[in-house]
């Protein structure tokens, strides 16, 4: 008797970098760079500013799309989940605020932890970190835009 080995879920192929939608900020195609290096992803948040309502701490930002272009920008709130201490390419260490929100990649809708930066030097203004990829997607380091540009 031939015993078969129970299959893994199949995962999509990514490369190294996608464009990344937000369904609940109504945000789409923001280009990220996928960096299996970085625990938790990360946004560009332009102008943030926070508020404390009955249910917690909340931050109202600018999202931009469009790397160095404002005419796209959206303001945006969502709930802060917790503030964390993240140490950024350069070394340096930073406070920043952590928010779940969706996103879709892919045809993939998923909530996943997002920190807010400020990312305007940065050639992408989003990094998608390991922990909203894990079993979800493997990424090809040869190939960008699978899902296209």
């Amino acid at each position: 008797m031939v015993t078969q080995r129970r299959r893994r879920k199949e995962l999509k192929k990514i490369g190294w970098r996608e464009r990344v939608s937000f369904p609940d900020f109504e945000v789409v195609g923001v280009k990220a760079k996928v960096d299996s290096g970085a625990q938790t992803s990360s946004i560009h948040a332009f102008r943030p500013r926070f508020s404390q309502r009955d249910d917690g701490e909340w931050v109202s930002f600018e999202i931009h799309p469009r790397r160095r272009s404002r005419k796209d920008a959206v303001r945006v709130s969502a709930k802060v989940l917790t503030h964390r201490w993240i140490r950024s390419s350069n070394g340096k260490r930073e406070l920043r605020p952590v928010i779940v929100t969706k996103m879709n990649l892919g045809g993939e809708e998923f909530e996943a932890e997002m920190t807010l930066a400020n990312r305007h030097l940065m050639a992408y203004r989003m990094i998608l970190g390991r922990s909203a990829m894990r079993g979800r997607f493997t990424i090809d380091p040869g190939k960008s835009y699978l899902f296209g540009e």
